[in-house]
């Protein structure tokens, strides 16, 4: 196990399409004064990694993947003011500086000042800076006073704290973006981590109805559980199946699916067909939630347009039903801290997602399982420093 003494660590590396591997790099320093290092006690493998491990980006071989970050910090920089040695911490899957006309309005997810070129940051992504993920021992964290959420100390919640860094804000993300309000029904196409958070939050905000739309069984049994009603895309149109069990149309409707989506089939790629679904579904001055990842260039899109990142949609009918959209990465400095306090309060048990916890060196096991779908694999916690309990 590595040490602040010692100069190397365990890392994930994307080697290609398909391939990662468990290697030794070096240990990260401070390299400014508003840095802290986080020695990474939870780290999580998301369905956006996947993107970059199937090939579908412009990522590149040694790249350390790891935008779900949590840990304990273990060195500070002179510039830190709200932090210290041993703080238990989880990160906003984005890097904000706290600085930017973005920020100052909390649209940290939009950041013009860690990005050049770009709004947005984030750690091990594919165009999103120059910040190491933290699939990995120890965890370099810029503009710490900002970008820290202080935990409670111990171990306690680890699993439940994890799903702050992105999955549990994003999926309450998705509902803001509808527009949802308490006692309104809901669609939620998309029942992987994301989508099955953004149809939990509807559960906890109120909503009368929650459909969820997958394919996986494992995946729709998890929406079953906490009170959702699965809708399986494959046996019929999921939108007659919606409209007929609402006994009408949704008042709003969340695409957490993204530019992977596929047809009835199950396994033929149609970038499209969830947001035309989710026009079709959606009742005339409806909303439409869209934090599934949709990309401007797409290295093994089906087609031309699609690979520009040009998605042909029902756009007309958009118009003709006066529907509400709103599209983007989550702000999670928004929703964190109250997030947290739910968890806390035990108002809230996001884990309940998580399907396996694994060490740094079984990832790369975890991640073909994860990619393939195989062995109940829906959520994977990785512990590089051993387990936290």
């Amino acid at each position: 196990m590595a040490t602040q003494t010692e100069t190397k660590m365990k890392a994930l590396h994307y080697d290609g399409p398909y391939k990662v591997s468990v290697k030794e790099i070096d240990v990260p320093k401070i390299e400014h004064p508003d840095d802290v290092i986080i020695k990474v006690t939870t780290t999580c493998i998301c369905g956006s990694d996947l993107h970059m491990y199937q090939g579908r980006t412009a990522a590149e071989s040694g790249l350390v993947f790891g935008h779900e970050n949590m840990g304990v910090i273990t060195e500070i920089g002179a510039g830190v003011t709200l932090l210290k040695k041993g703080d238990r911490i989880v990160l906003p899957f984005n890097v904000a500086d706290g600085r930017c006309r973005n920020c100052e309005e909390g649209k940290t997810a939009f950041c013009t000042g860690v990005n050049p070129g770009f709004a947005g940051g984030a750690y091990g992504y594919v165009a999103m800076g120059p910040y190491q993920g933290g699939q990995a021992q120890y965890l370099r964290v810029p503009f710490a006073d900002f970008n820290a959420l202080k935990l409670p100390e111990g171990t306690e919640h680890e699993a439940d704290f994890a799903m702050l860094a992105d999955i549990f804000p994003t999926g309450w993300h998705g509902l803001v973006l509808s527009g949802f309000q308490a006692g309104e029904s809901v669609a939620v196409f998309g029942a992987g981590p994301v989508g099955l958070m953004a149809a939990y939050s509807g559960i906890i905000r109120g909503a009368s109805r929650v459909f969820v739309v997958d394919q996986v069984k494992e995946r729709l049994d998890a929406a079953k559980k906490i009170g959702c009603i699965p809708i399986n895309f494959t046996e019929s149109d999921p939108v007659e199946q919606i409209i007929k069990q609402n006994d009408g149309m949704v008042d709003r409707a969340v695409d957490a699916v993204g530019y992977q989506a596929v047809d009835k089939s199950g396994s033929k790629e149609q970038p499209n067909i969830v947001l035309d679904q989710l026009i079709m579904v959606t009742r005339p001055t409806g909303g439409l939630g869209i934090p599934g990842l949709y990309v401007p260039a797409d290295p093994g899109a089906p087609d031309e347009k699609s690979g520009a990142g040009q998605i042909l949609i029902s756009f007309g009918k958009l118009f003709e039903k006066g529907l509400s959209m709103g599209t983007g990465q989550c702000n999670v400095k928004a929703y964190n801290r109250y997030l947290r306090d739910l968890i806390i309060a035990g108002r809230a048990k996001p884990s309940f997602v998580v399907s396996h916890e694994v060490s740094l060196d079984d990832a790369p096991d975890a991640y073909d399982k994860f990619d393939r779908r195989v062995d109940g694999y829906t959520k994977v916690l990785l512990h590089p420093n051993g387990p936290t309990s």
